[in-house]
């Protein structure tokens, strides 16, 4: 599902990039375009125990072009570099825990890449997930959610973690998982909690994380159902109303998909697509 209002929207042929372009040769001082991410991932709105923000300091000053990708990886970095991205945009922190360069893992390879480059990287991640006015927003876009409220407040009204709100009409739970159907790119979604009402859904919650944390306050809020990225047992054991758990990575990846979409209106941007961690495990018996 392109957005054909933007220049130009193409595929490479390796299928590895999205790129939206806007016409002319457009620049932005770095500093400029960190500014311009944080109108819509502000720092002050991320959680205490996250580190958003910048991960990896560069010298250039000039942006021509950004990558945005949901995982620092190696491979997202590479591809990244090889669409001539001068600045990269990450959901997730290269790193949650400060760590020596001491081993030659993943995130060393990383830091190589981008260091060599001379490339810097940028995490928006609780400050993006924290806007319901941003794309943290788009699923409830996509199912017309009326009323939004969000569920675990920061100290800035209005704006907090997962959200609630009001379908325009009440359905089954049949009906939310068709609506849900041309997302779930894993062909289904994991039911958890009480069973899914036949009729009457009205109320849905929303986290693209993990959503065990706020199942009290959606109940509380009146959510006959909580959809979210994951949920652990104990969570899903207890908790007070159905959950539909239809995976992290699809509903943060095309967070990001879209706020690339956004950013693209002022400078050229590439959408790095990344691969679920999480696969169906074929068995035949």
């Amino acid at each position: 599902m392109i957005d054909t209002d933007l220049d130009v929207v193409y595929v490479d042929k390796f299928f590895r990039r999205l790129c939206f372009e806007s016409s002319g040769h457009i620049r932005m001082q770095q500093g400029e375009l960190i500014t311009l991410i944080e109108r819509t991932a502000p720092p002050h709105l991320a959680a205490a125990w996250d580190r958003s923000g910048l991960q990896v300091a560069a010298g250039r000053a000039e942006i021509h072009r950004l990558a945005v990708c949901l995982d620092p990886t190696p491979a997202a970095i590479r591809s990244a570099l090889e669409s001539g991205a001068d600045m990269i945009l990450s959901h997730h922190p290269l790193t949650i825990q400060p760590r020596f360069l001491d081993q030659r893992d993943a995130f060393h390879e990383a830091a190589r890449l981008l260091l060599g480059a001379d490339v810097p990287l940028y995490a928006a991640h609780t400050s993006l997930d924290a806007n319901p006015h941003g794309p943290a927003a788009w699923l409830a876009h996509e199912l017309d959610l009326r009323d939004l409220a969000v569920l675990l407040p920061t100290a800035t009204p209005g704006y907090g973690i997962g959200m609630v709100g009001r379908l325009p009409a009440p359905v089954s739970g049949a009906e939310l998982i068709n609506r849900l159907a041309p997302w779930l790119q894993r062909g289904h979604a994991a039911s958890a909690g009480p069973e899914l009402p036949d009729t009457g859904i009205e109320v849905v919650a929303l986290c693209p994380g993990s959503g065990g944390s706020l199942l009290e306050a959606a109940a509380a809020a009146g959510a006959a159902v909580m959809i979210t990225g994951d949920i652990k047992y104990h969570a899903a054991l207890e908790s007070p109303l159905s959950i539909l758990d239809v995976g992290h990575f699809l509903l943060e990846e095309e967070m990001m998909r879209r706020f690339a979409m956004t950013l693209s209106s002022t400078l050229p941007v590439t959408f790095i697509p990344g691969h679920d961690p999480v696969r169906p495990l074929p068995v035949t018996p």
